[in-house]
This record gives C-alpha cells, structure tokens and sequence, in this order.
C-alpha cells in the first residue's frame, strides 16, 4: 500500500479545492461543501491528490481503486529501480581451482544481475613480498574465468589488503555472447533484424 495517506472527504481542511470528476474532466475551483456534495451524488469519495498546488487539487472517484492503482504504480516503479551495489569476490594465492570456479560463478551471478564486482587479491605475510607482476597476473587470470561479460571499472591497483580491480558487466558484449552460443536459423535475416534496430 502506499505509504502516504492522502486526505479523503471530511478530512479535507482545504475550503477551495479544484475538482476533476471521476470522469476526468475538469469541475473548476469549487467550495469544499460543493465538491463534497458532488462526490457524494457520483457515490464516490473526494480525495485530495495534490495538497500542496494553489488551490489543492481533487478527485472524485472510489478511494478503494485510488489507492489500489497508486500501490500498483508503486510497486512497478520500485521495479525499475534496480538497486546496484559493489559486491566483493576475494581470493589468495593458494586459493584451488575448483574454488576459484565457484567464485567466478558468484561473481557471474552479480554481474547478470547488474552490480559491480571488486575483485580482491588477499596477501598476508610472505606473499606480500611477491612479484607485482605475478600477482596481477593471478587475478587477472581469476577474473578471466567469470562467466560473464564485463568490462573494466577500476583497473587493478595495489589496495591496503593486496590488490583489487572493479568490473562491471557490459550487456552489449555478452548479448554476443549468447548470440554465438545460440545462433538463429538465418544469420542474413538476424543481421538484418539487428540493423534495424
């Protein structure tokens, strides 16, 4: 349901109130008494959509239906709004291969389902004294192993624990990607579909 409860009939404190009829039709600024009684011979409610514009505007129509289609746009808005975070994959220099599959995979996953992947590269003791070369070299490998294609957001840098670098997917990439992996029937009329897109 919506969170903010807009004021219906006698809550209304407005005395003037533009009026759109419950067929959408503007009714002109009206006394809150006159637009009340109007909503009343609709059998409707009088809803107050709009409090703050000068005067505050309302509606005549079903505040059970109003309130059901402002929930619905709600809901497909939040929808959209796809909240994208950075998600943190880490691996060692002994980390397995098996292991570092599964963590490809992880990072997949959050990639395909838009956030942005930090892959970090942990050393403690002997391995920081390692050959930066080497080390950047171990996650680069790492990172070609995902799944997924992505591009890169933040190269790999030196970072307080190790070394870490930033992906994020790119769409364009792995819709070829899939593209490739499923072919249509006729790759003449496919490439004649894309061009015109």
């Amino acid at each position: 349901m919506a969170t903010d409860r807009l004021r219906i009939n006698n809550e209304i404190r407005a005395q003037e109130l533009r009026v759109i009829s419950h067929d959408g039709s503007n009714l002109g600024v009206l006394p809150l008494a006159e637009a009340l009684a109007a909503a009343k011979t609709a059998g409707l409610d009088l809803i107050e959509i709009s409090p703050s514009a000068v005067p505050p505007i309302a509606k005549i129509m079903d505040y059970g239906k109003f309130e059901y289609e402002r929930s619905k746009k709600e809901k497909v808005a939040k929808a959209k709004v796809k909240v994208s975070e950075t998600k943190e994959v880490q691996i060692k220099v002994g980390t397995g291969d098996h292991d570092m599959l599964l963590k490809a995979k992880k990072a997949a996953e959050w990639l395909a389902e838009g956030h942005r992947v930090r892959a970090e590269l942990f050393l403690k003791g002997r391995y920081k004294g390692m050959e930066e070369k080497f080390l950047k070299d171990r996650l680069e490998k790492f990172l070609l192993r995902i799944p997924y294609a992505y591009k890169v957001a933040e190269p790999i840098t030196r970072s307080p624990k190790g070394f870490a670098g930033v992906i994020e997917r790119d769409l364009v990439a792995q819709a070829k990607r899939e593209k490739s992996k499923h072919p249509v029937g006729d790759s003449t009329e496919s490439k004649q579909k894309n061009e015109n897109k």
